[in-house]
């Protein structure tokens, strides 16, 4: 639970840091639409130097990043029996018994497993790197111009900020709510299948409660201080693009085109 890092703000003086919100979220929907471009090795390799070169300047140390892959290894084990029991192209690799293992089936999986860590850094990094505040005001200024058609811009982007701060919230809460389950004899490691569930509902229970309470809080906070959804507001602070902003767009239009140019030509 402690290695979650996603959500979590890291405050540095750093030029990522210091960009306008609205280009690093149009630079990562950018990048992610180029992760899923099949562009091979080669693209997968440039997709990290980039986004390396980004951690780098933000002065964000790699083990931070990889802390928040941790959580899915269990889920690319899984992923990884199942393309070998269903998968049966490619180079036989390994044949014992009825076990066979083909080179499509360990592929697959790689492609996918690099993907994910590939997103997982990205939408890492723009929560580590933007205030929840910033991240507020540039998703609805990226959203001001579907207000035409109806869509409620503010409302949708304070969903996402109140959702990306409280997943810090949750998860100091969950830790606090097993160390207190525990220390009253519930194990969440060992015991029978019986024992584990009952421990899981021990902890969702409480863990349900407090987060309606914490919404039921902030809900009367907003309500006490005079806000409304729809009202017509003004910004204290405007958001300008400067000339790092236009380069990090750039630079991420750039890459993108690369993983084009490189699954048509390769």
């Amino acid at each position: 639970m402690n290695n979650i890092v996603f959500g979590k703000y890291i405050p540095l003086d750093t030029p990522i840091h210091r960009l306008d919100p609205r280009a690093k979220i149009l630079a990562m929907l950018v990048m992610l639409v180029a992760i899923f471009i099949p562009a091979g090795w080669t693209g997968y390799v440039v997709l990290a130097l980039a986004i390396s070169f980004v951690v780098k300047v933000s002065k964000i140390k790699f083990k931070v990043i990889i802390r928040a892959f941790r959580p899915l290894i269990f889920m690319m084990c899984f992923l990884l029996v199942v393309n070998i029991l269903s998968v049966k192209q490619g180079q036989l690799l390994v044949d014992i018994g009825f076990v066979k293992i083909y080179a499509d089936a360990i592929f697959n999986t790689l492609y996918i497993i690099i993907r994910l860590f590939l997103m997982i850094m990205l939408t890492t990094i723009l929560t580590m790197m933007t205030k929840p505040l910033d991240l507020t005001l540039g998703i609805e200024y990226l959203l001001g111009p579907f207000k035409r058609i109806g869509v409620p811009a503010h409302e949708i982007a304070m969903m996402i900020s109140i959702a990306l701060r409280f997943i810090p919230t949750i998860i100091e809460e969950t830790i606090r709510i097993m160390n207190s389950q525990k220390s009253r004899g519930v194990d969440f490691e060992e015991g029978k299948l019986k024992e584990k569930i009952t421990a899981v509902v021990s902890l969702v229970v409480p863990l349900f409660s407090v987060s309606l309470q914490r919404a039921d809080e902030l809900a009367n906070a907003m309500e006490a201080r005079g806000y409304v959804p729809d009202a017509q507001r003004t910004r204290y602070r405007r958001l300008h693009y400067v000339r790092r902003d236009y380069i990090l767009l750039v630079g991420a239009i750039l890459i993108l085109l690369a993983m084009i140019a490189l699954a048509l030509f390769l």
